[in-house]
């Protein structure tokens, strides 16, 4: 039963350009323009409308986008919650500029071992990764760690946790890698099952309805469980509303000035009434539009979700103010 019947989350492509190579993802080789500003600003106001919430402003790499300040800014001003992940290359440079616009600041990390992380980023940045969480505590700023969980890496959680995050007081984010595109991966069982113990660990947050989801093999479209359409707005740098998801991408509508308007037109509301149910949609994991969809929907998953979610926001108070 969904109880929340509006978008809450906008993703936000600025540019699908990056300064990484991830061999886990496939956005990095399109091309692609920059976000224009005032449009920008435009489908904020007009998100906010809808209902949503909170913005993730993504890629590509973010802070690729000379305006991603700006945008935070105005995305702040309209009471919205504000999520960057970034690959920290560039954080170092602009960390002052973004110092207290971000609410979810989350740094890519997938090993302790530089080679290693740098070996699956495809570029050099663990030293800017380091370099970032020194640069961001300074300024009073307490990112979250990502670490996106594979086959090979799942025993690198260890040292991750214990020589990185914990040492500085940070929230290490388990994201088991999901697969589209003929790109990411699968995940056994025996992965889900250290993955399960290392998320009730002090410190580690993972929605462990992510496990179970895998474990019942994905979504299925004679029942299905994911809501992309109605829980998450997704805009391409082209200026375009993605439906029904980014990664499946079947839709791309011209937003050109009123996203509002659009989103509520017949058209895109039937294809909305298909999220989950169209054959692509079969066996589906991905992280980005599950964790919205378990939030808005009340069902076993929403149940399995929220004493993470919980777990993270106190644990997250605790290591801000501490």
């Amino acid at each position: 039963m969904k109880w929340i019947k509006h978008p809450i989350l906008l993703n936000y492509y600025l540019t699908y350009r990056c300064n990484a190579k991830c061999s886990f993802c496939d956005i990095w080789e399109k091309p692609s323009p920059y976000a224009d500003k005032n449009t920008v600003f435009n489908n904020l106001e007009q998100a906010r409308r809808i209902g949503v919430k909170i913005v993730d402003f993504t890629g590509g790499e973010p802070l690729l986008h000379q305006d991603l300040s700006a945008f935070l800014e105005k995305a702040k001003s309209l009471n919205m919650i504000t999520t960057v992940t970034t690959n920290t290359l560039l954080y170092p440079k602009y960390a002052y500029k973004l110092q207290g616009k971000i609410d979810m600041l989350h740094f890519s990390l997938d090993s302790a071992d530089k080679e290693k992380h740098n070996s699956l980023r495809g570029v050099k940045c663990f030293d800017s990764v380091i370099e970032s969480i020194k640069v961001a505590k300074s300024l009073g700023e307490r990112p979250d760690i990502i670490f996106t969980v594979f086959e090979h890496n799942i025993d690198e959680i260890e040292n991750v946790y214990y020589q990185i995050t914990q040492p500085n007081h940070l929230i290490l984010i388990l994201n088991p890698v999901f697969e589209y595109n003929q790109v990411g991966a699968y995940l056994s069982y025996q992965v889900l099952e250290k993955l399960a113990k290392w998320g009730k660990k002090q410190g580690i947050y993972l929605n462990q309805a992510f496990l179970k989801l895998r474990k019942e093999g994905g979504n299925h479209i004679d029942n299905p469980v994911c809501r992309a359409g109605s829980s998450t707005l997704v805009i391409s740098p082209n200026n375009e509303l993605i439906l029904p998801c980014y990664h499946l991408g079947k839709y791309a509508f011209s937003i050109k000035n009123n996203l509002y308007d659009l989103y509520h037109s017949q058209e895109v509301q039937s294809i909305v009434q298909l999220e989950g149910r169209l054959p692509e949609c079969e066996g589906c994991t991905i992280n980005c539009y599950f964790q919205p969809s378990f939030a808005t929907s009340l069902n076993s998953y929403f149940w399995q979700a929220l004493p993470s979610t919980i777990k993270y926001t106190l644990e997250k108070w605790f290591y801000t103010h501490n």
